[in-house]
């Protein structure tokens, strides 16, 4: 009797798998469900897997040239960087990705971080839980009305972004190489260098995804740039600011606060973690979110049922709707 084909899920932090495990035995698969957090937790599974789908755990060199029958890697979100693309595609395996599936979730989410601190509800709340009834607790704030908003990276969300804050009466500027002026322009935004940006932004609101180039995109220099008064928001990828100099930015008063659903080095990426680990946690100007911007129950749904889908559809010799790298390079 033919074996049915394995697919991996590397790891998962919603309850069960049962939504995954659903539409791929239809395909005729079948699921082993890990919790890994390291590449060596899925060496063991990597040489007779058809599929991979993975939230957070890593797939790289070492994982991939371990495969020997794997046709397909899918992704439960946007971002893969936590796949090794050109290994997938040297070895001819598919990569896909759920696109599209909580834009306004994110975008939501930054704004939420943005006027929680220009508003500061945290330090009114905890002061009230406190007894303490003073205008004064969050002072000095500063009216929204007439600021500038900095977008860096003007994809779907960034513009689901900028439509949210022209509700404010803010000015939106927006950097992003990959977008002409008009293009930009269409959405009431103008493009601007990153200095500029940087320069004249009352909040920058980071919505970049992670690549060699955006790596500690905004750092020491970046950040002694903007102003004391200003805020920085990131619904992107962690790494994309450098942890210890946004650090240094905030507790030494360069610029006001920060708003994170991504710190550098994400716990749910790591065996063990403490708050300790990372200073950023002990400071009373930021506030963090557990890389939930993504999240509704909606989303979630989404974002499963189009991985499993993803994988089925290949197993099944369709093509997949969300293809990161093109099949017709790929040598099968």
């Amino acid at each position: 009797m033919e074996s049915k084909p394995k697919v991996v899920i590397t790891d998962y932090d919603f309850d069960d798998v049962e939504i995954e495990r659903r539409i791929l035995e239809e395909a005729g698969a079948e699921v082993v469900a890990l919790q890994a957090k390291s590449e060596q937790d899925l060496l063991a599974h990597a040489r007779d897997c058809a599929a991979m789908i993975n939230q957070y755990a890593f797939i790289g060199a070492t994982t991939i040239a371990a495969m020997e029958q794997c046709q397909v890697i899918a992704r439960y979100g946007v971002g893969v960087d936590i796949v090794d693309v050109k290994a997938a595609t040297d070895k001819g395996i598919l990569v896909t990705n759920v696109q599209n599936y909580c834009t306004e979730e994110v975008a939501d989410h930054a704004i939420s971080l943005w006027l929680a601190l220009a508003r500061g509800l945290f330090p009114y709340n905890a002061a009230t839980h406190n007894g303490v009834w003073r205008w004064q607790s969050a002072a000095p704030l500063y009216r929204v009305r007439g600021q500038t908003m900095g977008i860096v990276s003007f994809g779907a969300i960034g513009q689901a972004i900028a439509r949210r804050a022209k509700a404010f009466g803010v000015h939106v500027v927006a950097f992003d190489p990959y977008l002409e002026d008009d293009a930009i322009e269409a959405h009431q935004a103008r493009k601007v260098s990153k200095a500029e940006l940087l320069e004249r932004s009352d909040v920058v609101m980071m919505q970049v995804p992670m690549t060699a180039d955006t790596y500690h995109f905004l750092s020491e220099d970046e950040l002694r740039a903007m102003k004391q008064s200003a805020f920085v928001i990131c619904t992107g990828r962690g790494p994309t600011i450098n942890n210890k100099a946004l650090y240094k930015a905030l507790s030494e008063g360069w610029i006001s606060g920060a708003g994170l659903d991504d710190p550098e080095e994400e716990p749910a990426k790591r065996e063990n973690w403490i708050p300790d680990q990372n200073p950023l946690f002990s400071l009373p100007n930021v506030i963090v979110t557990p890389h939930a911007a993504y999240y509704s129950e909606q989303s979630i749904e989404a974002a499963r049922t189009t991985a499993a889908q993803e994988v089925a559809r290949v197993l099944t010799r369709q093509t997949p709707r969300n293809p990161v790298n093109q099949l017709d390079t790929l040598s099968r």
